[in-house]
């Protein structure tokens, strides 16, 4: 993990350290219509079952620049089956990029969206499995 490390005052040094960007570029990117989760890999997906919270930075990766005070930011996501996947991708990529830069005060260079999945609409299939579940019941 690196941190940003903005300029020393009089008063200290502020450091940003990368997982609290990757947090707010997560929480900013789930914020899009269109957007069911945040595609992590195996240990996001531990840490979420074992501590039992949500890994908002799950699906993130922050890259420091060489110039002073920019980023690059990679974003794996899910998406809602019959979105339109550029729209809602651009509108990740433009939320990720205004909600970043105005709490950190970085330049976000750029925003990559990788399309990882697509949710086959998740409230039908629960709406299902209630009315299946109630189905069985009345059976009994």
């Amino acid at each position: 993990m690196q941190d940003m490390e903005f300029e020393a005052t009089d008063l200290g040094k502020i450091q940003i350290a990368d997982e609290v960007i990757q947090i707010i570029a997560g929480i900013a990117a789930a914020e899009v219509v269109g957007v069911v989760e945040l595609s992590g890999g195996f240990a996001g997906g531990i840490t979420e079952s074992l501590l039992g919270r949500k890994n908002f930075s799950k699906g993130v990766r922050v890259q420091f620049g060489d110039a002073e005070r920019t980023c690059t930011i990679e974003l794996a996501v899910v998406l809602q089956f019959g979105v339109n996947i550029p729209a809602v991708s651009l509108a990740v990529q433009e939320h990720v990029k205004r909600t970043v830069e105005s709490m950190t005060g970085l330049d976000v260079t750029a925003v990559n969206v990788h399309v990882a999945g697509i949710a086959l609409h998740p409230e039908r299939e629960r709406g299902k499995e209630t009315q299946e579940l109630t189905a069985e019941k009345r059976a009994r």
